[in-house]
């Protein structure tokens, strides 16, 4: 249960990390922000790749693939909690079933 955690763990910290690093770049980008939320968005995305190393999954393709259905959810949490989104039940359908095949890749049985 203990590596539950850890993979669950890290795939929220990359995707705070990807989703926190772009919008800090859209601010400054799209927004008008000062160059400094650009810069600090730059190395908060390089903090996402390594902490995506940190998986203890070994298969890359696997970890980036499991990912991305984590990241539809946090992107639609953070939309959410941030800019005051309002998910229709398509999204929410959407992010679910992603993190269903989340739990499907990286929990599956492997003969």
């Amino acid at each position: 249960m203990g590596k539950v955690f850890v993979i669950g763990g890290l795939f929220v910290l990359a995707g705070l990390c990807e989703i926190g690093g772009g919008y800090l770049v859209w601010g400054w980008l799209r927004d008008n922000k000062p160059i400094l939320w650009g810069l600090v968005g730059g190395l908060v995305l390089a903090l996402y790749g390594v902490v995506a190393a940190l998986q203890p999954i070994p298969e890359f393709g696997r970890v980036y693939a499991a990912y991305g259905g984590v990241f539809i959810a946090l992107a639609i949490a953070w939309s959410v909690l941030v800019d005051g989104f309002e998910p229709d039940r398509y999204d929410i359908i959407g992010a679910a079933l992603a993190l269903a095949g989340v739990a499907v890749m990286v929990f599956g049985p492997r003969g």
